[in-house]
């Protein structure tokens, strides 16, 4: 009979085993953390010299990158920024493009010289990009040919220097990535701490801005362990039905497809982080796009999906599924968003070998956190899951009081794998991390006697569509600079497909007149897309409020629900 998960991870972590955790001091507390954690990107990035040079790492569409070309664009960018752009230990340096191969050259060359990767919603409108330039105060920007039209009109008024990939010509004062990267090239040297910045992922809040989540070496490279241990840990604690199951399936070596932005944590750090610790190929989306995806997941034996629900259940209700193989796929899953049990139970009956996987992790976490698959996750469908120690999980009432098991209260975090903080912003971080280490999520929800982690409700007026975190407090502001608005309340209300749709009720000014039209362009010239409001509900008469004067966004919710 198979251990336990518990055991398995006892064994793993406790001493001697390959994911032994010590303490440490981290952020001026003790913490746990793995004793075998590489000291910083630049050497996780260095463990790819020692796989075979011709080893495929990377497939995006009929492009096949090698381990050797990979390393050498890396090698030849980061001597690029040394040497041509001055890039210093601790400089910004912006990434903003779709998902290409060299997102990922640009992120290890920058990771690897001691500056840190500042990652864009490639999705932002130029007003948008104005302020994260300015915000973070990144150096050199590395875009692609559409992020390039959209920066286009801030050349002359911000310091960061250009350099655009996968472009045939560029304006004056920015640089063609084939015309100042070489082909080879020495790395520069480079000494990094554990705890210095390693990147600024930007993430949707509750009022204003995006906030930029700065997280450390040490943060990034404990979330991926932990996502490592727990791996092995469902592995070796596999009932003997799942156990002759995966000895009896396809057999395929481990690929993932990249379905999610890498600007996301989600693509970034689980995916093709994970995907580089575990050695596996790597399938790139440009864009999501089922069809696309069943294709790849048949040409490439793509075994391991991770996107949000949304994703899944595009691969199910498309017309295409039952003309693609789909038998090499062993897990089906992701996070961003609940899913609904129902379509956990038909994840696992749909594909043949796939079992349902979810996780609930943060920006803020490094996308770790707790994780539920197979057959604990057909049992608990409602559940997100159950973490390794080198992160704790506790619930705690509005008065600080820790909770006990079924007890409703805050979902809170803490572990080596946190943020260290939002980016210029020490109110907004003080908000949620408590000087003992602990993180507030914002969300309500209760720990079952076993463990498992249940989000019930969200105390944070984020909706999250299709993935997407959108901050209502953003997209409110702009609303409220129409001339024809005069009062308005943003909000999700459930969607089978997105997760979360988002809807926003206008209190239409007196002697104005105003469309769906109109207010959904409005705020289409300021934000991204998928901020836009999908309903916008037009009234003439105030929005319902509470005793103190709020706007009651629940009631909204019912009736934008019914």
């Amino acid at each position: 009979m198979a251990m336990t998960f518990d055991d398995a991870v006892q064994q793993l972590t406790g001493p001697g085993g390959g994911f032994e955790l010590v303490e440490a001091e981290v952020a001026g507390r003790t913490q746990r953390v793995f004793a075998n954690t590489p000291p910083s990107m630049r050497a996780f990035w260095d463990v790819l010299r020692l796989r075979p040079a011709d080893d495929v790492v990377l497939v995006f569409e009929d492009e096949r990158v090698t381990v050797g070309q990979l390393v050498a664009r890396i090698d030849g960018l980061a001597a690029t920024l040394v040497g041509r752009y001055g890039v210093a230990h601790g400089d910004h340096v912006g990434i903003a493009m779709r998902n290409f191969p060299e997102w990922i050259v640009a992120y290890a060359a920058i990771t690897s010289v001691g500056a840190v990767a500042v990652c864009f919603n490639a999705w932002w409108t130029t007003e948008e990009l104005a302020y994260g330039l300015e915000d973070s105060g990144t150096t050199v920007l590395v875009v692609d040919d559409q992020r390039l039209e959209r920066v286009a009109p801030l050349l002359g008024s911000h310091a960061a220097r250009v350099l655009a990939v996968r472009t045939e010509s560029v304006p004056d004062g920015v640089d063609r990535w084939d015309d100042v990267v070489p082909e080879v090239a020495a790395p520069p040297t480079a000494e990094i701490d554990p705890d210095d910045d390693c990147m600024i992922l930007y993430t949707s809040g509750t009022s204003g801005h995006p906030k930029g989540v700065v997280s450390t070496h040490r943060a990034v490279l404990t979330a991926l362990m932990a996502y490592a241990c727990r791996s092995i840990s469902i592995a070796m604690s596999r009932s003997d039905e799942e156990a002759a199951a995966a000895a009896a399936g396809p057999g395929h070596p481990t690929c993932m497809i990249l379905t999610v932005p890498l600007f996301h944590v989600t693509g970034l750090v689980p995916v093709m982080l994970g995907s580089m610790l575990g050695g596996y190929k790597l399938v790139m989306m440009y864009k999501w796009d089922p069809e696309r995806a069943l294709e790849l997941i048949e040409r490439e034996r793509v075994t391991t999906f991770v996107g949000v629900p949304t994703m899944a259940h595009d691969l199910l209700e498309s017309p295409a599924f039952d003309r693609h193989d789909t038998s090499s796929l062993t897990s089906v899953g992701g996070g961003g968003a609940p899913a609904p049990p129902e379509l956990v139970r038909r994840i696992d009956r749909s594909f043949s070998s796939g079992r349902p996987s979810i996780g609930y992790g943060m920006t803020e976490t490094n996308a770790y956190g707790p994780q539920n698959v197979g057959d604990d996750y057909v049992r608990k469908p409602n559940s997100s899951g159950r973490v390794v120690p080198v992160m704790e999980v506790a619930i705690f009432d509005p008065e600080g009081n820790r909770l006990g098991p079924d007890e409703q209260g805050e979902i809170c975090f803490r572990g080596a794998n946190l943020f260290r903080g939002y980016w210029n912003k020490p109110e907004a971080t003080a908000e949620v991390l408590t000087e003992d280490g602990w993180l507030h999520t914002g969300d309500l929800g209760r720990l079952d006697d076993e463990g498992f982690v249940y989000v019930e409700d969200r105390a944070k007026d984020i909706v999250i569509r299709a993935g997407e975190n959108i901050g209502t407090a953003e997209v409110e502001g702009i609303l409220y600079e129409h001339p024809a608005v005069y009062e308005v309340a943003v909000y999700g209300i459930p969607h089978e497909r997105l997760g979360e749709e988002l809807v926003a009720s206008v209190v239409v000014r007196s002697g104005h007149d105003v469309t769906v039209e109109d207010l959904q362009a409005h705020v289409g010239q300021h934000l991204a897309s998928f901020k836009v409001p999908s309903r916008i509900d037009l009234r003439h008469e105030q929005l319902p409020r509470g005793a103190t004067g709020k706007i009651l966004k629940r009631e909204l919710r019912d009736q934008a629900s019914a």
